[in-house]
Protein backbone atom coordinates (compact mmCIF):
# COMPACT_ATOMS: atom_id res chain seq x y z
CA UNK A 1 0.00 0.00 0.00
CA UNK A 2 1.42 3.70 -1.11
CA UNK A 3 2.61 5.49 1.95
CA UNK A 4 -0.11 8.24 2.73
CA UNK A 5 0.23 12.08 1.87
CA UNK A 6 -2.65 13.61 2.05
CA UNK A 7 -3.51 16.73 0.47
CA UNK A 8 -6.64 17.93 -0.03
CA UNK A 9 -8.25 19.09 3.78
CA UNK A 10 -12.03 18.47 4.18
CA UNK A 11 -12.67 22.05 3.59
CA UNK A 12 -11.37 21.24 0.05
CA UNK A 13 -13.62 18.69 -0.53
CA UNK A 14 -16.52 20.36 0.37
CA UNK A 15 -15.80 23.42 -1.95
CA UNK A 16 -15.55 20.17 -4.59
CA UNK A 17 -18.81 19.39 -3.75
CA UNK A 18 -20.27 22.87 -4.58
CA UNK A 19 -18.28 23.39 -8.08
CA UNK A 20 -19.61 20.02 -9.32
CA UNK A 21 -22.61 21.84 -9.80
CA UNK A 22 -20.06 23.26 -13.19
CA UNK A 23 -21.08 19.66 -14.56
CA UNK A 24 -23.13 20.84 -17.23
CA UNK A 25 -20.04 23.77 -18.24
CA UNK A 26 -18.98 23.75 -21.96
CA UNK A 27 -21.54 20.92 -22.45
CA UNK A 28 -20.76 19.28 -26.01
CA UNK A 29 -22.33 16.52 -27.81
CA UNK A 30 -18.83 14.91 -28.81
CA UNK A 31 -17.70 14.87 -25.14
CA UNK A 32 -20.98 15.53 -23.09
CA UNK A 33 -19.84 17.00 -19.54
CA UNK A 34 -16.45 16.76 -19.73
CA UNK A 35 -15.47 19.92 -20.05
CA UNK A 36 -17.40 21.00 -17.01
CA UNK A 37 -16.01 17.71 -14.88
CA UNK A 38 -12.50 18.93 -15.75
CA UNK A 39 -12.88 22.81 -14.92
CA UNK A 40 -14.54 21.14 -11.18
CA UNK A 41 -11.61 19.01 -10.38
CA UNK A 42 -8.96 21.10 -12.01
CA UNK A 43 -8.24 23.29 -8.96
CA UNK A 44 -7.54 20.18 -6.67
CA UNK A 45 -5.11 18.58 -9.63
CA UNK A 46 -3.31 21.51 -9.54
CA UNK A 47 -2.77 21.68 -5.82
CA UNK A 48 -2.20 17.57 -5.81
CA UNK A 49 0.48 17.92 -8.54
CA UNK A 50 1.63 21.12 -8.09
CA UNK A 51 4.66 21.78 -10.25
CA UNK A 52 4.41 18.69 -11.79
CA UNK A 53 2.60 19.57 -15.16
CA UNK A 54 2.91 15.90 -17.02
CA UNK A 55 1.38 14.53 -14.52
CA UNK A 56 -1.31 17.19 -14.27
CA UNK A 57 -2.28 17.12 -17.85
CA UNK A 58 -1.72 13.12 -17.43
CA UNK A 59 -4.78 13.63 -15.19
CA UNK A 60 -6.68 16.66 -17.16
CA UNK A 61 -6.41 14.61 -20.03
CA UNK A 62 -8.06 11.94 -18.69
CA UNK A 63 -11.06 13.63 -17.61
CA UNK A 64 -11.60 15.52 -20.87
CA UNK A 65 -12.78 11.87 -21.58
CA UNK A 66 -16.40 11.57 -22.87
CA UNK A 67 -18.44 11.46 -19.81
CA UNK A 68 -22.84 11.38 -18.78
CA UNK A 69 -23.22 11.23 -14.93
CA UNK A 70 -26.15 12.29 -13.05
CA UNK A 71 -25.51 15.81 -11.86
CA UNK A 72 -26.10 15.21 -8.16
CA UNK A 73 -23.92 12.26 -8.00
CA UNK A 74 -21.21 13.66 -9.74
CA UNK A 75 -19.24 14.58 -6.47
CA UNK A 76 -19.21 11.78 -5.54
CA UNK A 77 -17.32 10.25 -8.53
CA UNK A 78 -14.98 13.54 -8.39
CA UNK A 79 -13.60 12.72 -4.98
CA UNK A 80 -13.38 9.11 -5.17
CA UNK A 81 -11.37 9.93 -8.06
CA UNK A 82 -9.07 12.70 -6.39
CA UNK A 83 -8.59 9.88 -3.75
CA UNK A 84 -6.91 7.96 -6.23
CA UNK A 85 -4.96 10.44 -7.53
CA UNK A 86 -3.64 12.22 -4.40
CA UNK A 87 -1.94 8.61 -3.61
CA UNK A 88 -0.61 8.62 -6.89
CA UNK A 89 -2.60 5.48 -7.92
CA UNK A 90 -2.11 3.59 -11.24
CA UNK A 91 -3.51 5.92 -14.23
CA UNK A 92 -4.81 3.04 -15.70
CA UNK A 93 -6.98 2.20 -12.40
CA UNK A 94 -8.27 5.89 -11.89
CA UNK A 95 -8.93 5.82 -15.90
CA UNK A 96 -11.09 2.97 -15.60
CA UNK A 97 -13.07 3.40 -12.57
CA UNK A 98 -14.31 6.86 -14.17
CA UNK A 99 -15.42 5.01 -17.05
CA UNK A 100 -17.02 2.01 -15.36
CA UNK A 101 -18.91 3.48 -12.81
CA UNK A 102 -20.01 7.11 -14.26
CA UNK A 103 -22.86 5.29 -16.41
CA UNK A 104 -24.30 3.35 -13.38
CA UNK A 105 -24.10 6.20 -11.16
CA UNK A 106 -25.92 8.43 -14.06
CA UNK A 107 -28.79 5.53 -14.61
CA UNK A 108 -29.63 5.49 -10.52
CA UNK A 109 -29.19 9.07 -9.94
CA UNK A 110 -31.67 10.20 -12.36
CA UNK A 111 -34.17 7.16 -11.19
CA UNK A 112 -34.06 8.86 -7.95
CA UNK A 113 -33.83 12.01 -8.37
CA UNK A 114 -35.04 13.64 -11.66
CA UNK A 115 -37.81 10.67 -12.00
CA UNK A 116 -38.42 10.16 -8.48
CA UNK A 117 -38.27 12.53 -5.82
CA UNK A 118 -38.83 16.08 -8.09
CA UNK A 119 -41.42 14.81 -10.02
CA UNK A 120 -43.90 13.87 -6.93
CA UNK A 121 -42.48 16.81 -5.36
CA UNK A 122 -43.77 18.99 -7.77
CA UNK A 123 -46.96 17.23 -8.45
CA UNK A 124 -47.67 18.00 -4.51
CA UNK A 125 -46.43 21.28 -4.94
CA UNK A 126 -48.57 22.60 -7.65
CA UNK A 127 -51.78 21.38 -6.02
CA UNK A 128 -50.52 23.75 -3.38
CA UNK A 129 -50.33 26.08 -5.70
CA UNK A 130 -53.63 25.77 -7.92
CA UNK A 131 -54.79 26.43 -4.21
CA UNK A 132 -53.00 29.68 -4.44
CA UNK A 133 -50.97 28.36 -1.31
CA UNK A 134 -47.36 30.09 -1.14
CA UNK A 135 -46.62 26.22 0.49
CA UNK A 136 -46.41 25.10 -3.36
CA UNK A 137 -43.24 26.58 -4.56
CA UNK A 138 -41.66 27.50 -0.67
CA UNK A 139 -41.82 23.20 -0.21
CA UNK A 140 -40.25 22.83 -3.74
CA UNK A 141 -37.15 25.53 -3.60
CA UNK A 142 -36.40 23.73 -0.23
CA UNK A 143 -36.46 20.19 -1.09
CA UNK A 144 -34.17 21.57 -4.40
CA UNK A 145 -31.59 23.38 -1.89
CA UNK A 146 -31.52 20.16 -0.06
CA UNK A 147 -31.06 17.90 -3.15
CA UNK A 148 -27.96 20.78 -3.97
CA UNK A 149 -26.53 20.89 -1.01
CA UNK A 150 -26.56 16.93 -1.07
CA UNK A 151 -24.04 17.21 -3.17
CA UNK A 152 -21.04 17.68 -0.67
CA UNK A 153 -22.40 14.66 1.32
CA UNK A 154 -22.28 12.64 -1.76
CA UNK A 155 -18.81 14.02 -2.53
CA UNK A 156 -17.09 13.47 0.93
CA UNK A 157 -18.36 10.11 0.49
CA UNK A 158 -16.81 9.82 -2.64
CA UNK A 159 -13.24 10.85 -1.06
CA UNK A 160 -13.68 8.65 2.16
CA UNK A 161 -14.57 5.80 0.49
CA UNK A 162 -11.34 5.86 -1.74
CA UNK A 163 -9.45 7.17 1.06
CA UNK A 164 -10.38 4.04 3.66
CA UNK A 165 -10.61 1.35 0.79
CA UNK A 166 -7.46 2.13 -1.26
CA UNK A 167 -6.32 -1.39 -1.57
CA UNK A 168 -9.98 -2.95 -1.65
CA UNK A 169 -11.01 -0.97 -4.66
CA UNK A 170 -7.78 -1.84 -6.54
CA UNK A 171 -8.33 -5.51 -5.88
CA UNK A 172 -12.05 -5.43 -7.08
CA UNK A 173 -11.61 -2.85 -9.53
CA UNK A 174 -12.30 -5.84 -12.27
CA UNK A 175 -15.29 -7.01 -10.27
CA UNK A 176 -16.32 -3.41 -10.20
CA UNK A 177 -16.12 -2.21 -13.97
CA UNK A 178 -17.64 -5.75 -14.88
CA UNK A 179 -21.30 -5.34 -12.66
CA UNK A 180 -21.01 -1.85 -13.41
CA UNK A 181 -20.75 -2.25 -16.88
CA UNK A 182 -23.42 -4.55 -17.04
CA UNK A 183 -25.94 -2.04 -15.36
CA UNK A 184 -25.00 0.56 -17.32
CA UNK A 185 -25.71 -1.51 -20.23
CA UNK A 186 -29.24 -2.75 -18.54
CA UNK A 187 -29.63 1.13 -17.72
CA UNK A 188 -28.79 2.31 -21.25
CA UNK A 189 -30.84 0.00 -23.29
CA UNK A 190 -33.65 0.94 -21.24
CA UNK A 191 -33.28 4.37 -22.08
CA UNK A 192 -32.87 3.73 -25.27
CA UNK A 193 -36.53 2.58 -25.49
CA UNK A 194 -37.44 5.68 -23.30
CA UNK A 195 -36.01 8.41 -25.56
CA UNK A 196 -35.18 6.96 -29.08
CA UNK A 197 -38.51 7.77 -30.99
CA UNK A 198 -38.68 6.26 -34.67
CA UNK A 199 -42.07 6.49 -35.71
CA UNK A 200 -43.22 4.92 -39.32
CA UNK A 201 -46.12 6.79 -41.11
CA UNK A 202 -46.67 4.91 -44.22
CA UNK A 203 -49.25 2.67 -44.82
CA UNK A 204 -49.75 -0.08 -47.13
CA UNK A 205 -53.77 0.50 -48.53
CA UNK A 206 -55.70 -3.23 -48.60
CA UNK A 207 -59.20 -1.72 -49.65
CA UNK A 208 -60.27 2.36 -50.22
CA UNK A 209 -61.53 2.44 -46.74
CA UNK A 210 -58.60 -0.10 -45.06
CA UNK A 211 -55.01 0.33 -44.54
CA UNK A 212 -52.47 -1.35 -42.89
CA UNK A 213 -50.02 0.75 -40.52
CA UNK A 214 -46.73 -0.67 -40.82
CA UNK A 215 -46.04 0.51 -37.21
CA UNK A 216 -49.10 -0.48 -35.44
CA UNK A 217 -50.02 -3.43 -36.84
CA UNK A 218 -46.31 -4.90 -38.21
CA UNK A 219 -43.72 -3.56 -36.35
CA UNK A 220 -45.11 -2.96 -32.63
CA UNK A 221 -46.73 -6.32 -32.63
CA UNK A 222 -43.70 -8.40 -34.24
CA UNK A 223 -40.74 -6.02 -32.17
CA UNK A 224 -41.31 -3.44 -30.51
CA UNK A 225 -38.91 -0.56 -30.46
CA UNK A 226 -36.99 -2.30 -32.84
CA UNK A 227 -36.19 0.50 -34.93
CA UNK A 228 -35.13 2.76 -31.84
CA UNK A 229 -32.81 -0.29 -31.29
CA UNK A 230 -31.67 -0.60 -35.00
CA UNK A 231 -31.06 2.92 -35.23
CA UNK A 232 -29.17 3.51 -31.94
CA UNK A 233 -26.89 0.02 -32.73
CA UNK A 234 -25.82 1.89 -36.41
CA UNK A 235 -24.80 5.23 -34.47
CA UNK A 236 -22.70 2.80 -32.41
CA UNK A 237 -20.98 0.64 -35.36
CA UNK A 238 -20.61 4.49 -37.31
CA UNK A 239 -18.51 6.13 -34.29
CA UNK A 240 -16.42 2.88 -34.01
CA UNK A 241 -15.88 3.44 -37.17
CA UNK A 242 -14.35 7.20 -36.33
CA UNK A 243 -17.22 9.05 -37.76
CA UNK A 244 -17.60 12.08 -35.69
CA UNK A 245 -20.60 12.83 -33.73
CA UNK A 246 -21.30 16.28 -35.37
CA UNK A 247 -21.36 14.80 -38.56
CA UNK A 248 -24.19 12.08 -36.92
CA UNK A 249 -26.49 14.11 -35.72
CA UNK A 250 -26.32 16.42 -38.53
CA UNK A 251 -26.99 13.49 -40.62
CA UNK A 252 -29.91 12.45 -38.69
CA UNK A 253 -31.75 15.52 -38.88
CA UNK A 254 -30.73 15.64 -42.83
CA UNK A 255 -32.50 11.84 -43.35
CA UNK A 256 -35.76 12.96 -40.23
CA UNK A 257 -36.63 15.86 -42.35
CA UNK A 258 -36.51 14.11 -45.61
CA UNK A 259 -38.20 10.95 -44.83
CA UNK A 260 -40.65 12.96 -43.47
CA UNK A 261 -41.21 15.12 -46.14
CA UNK A 262 -42.24 12.04 -48.43
CA UNK A 263 -44.29 10.54 -45.72
CA UNK A 264 -42.04 7.67 -44.77
CA UNK A 265 -41.73 8.52 -40.93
Amino acid sequence: MKESKSVLTKSDITKLGFTSALLQAGFSFERMQAAGFTLAMLPFLKKIYKDDKEKLAEAMQDNMAFINTNTNFAGMLMGLLLSLEERGEDRGLIKGLRIALFGPLAGIGDAIFWFTILPIVAGICASFAAQGSVLGPLIFFLIYLAIFILRVVWTHLGYNLGTKAIEKVKDSSQTVARAATILGVTVIGGLIASYVHITVAAQIPITDAYAISIQKDFLDRVFPNILPMGYTLLMFFCLRKKISPPVLILLTFIFSIVLSGIGIL
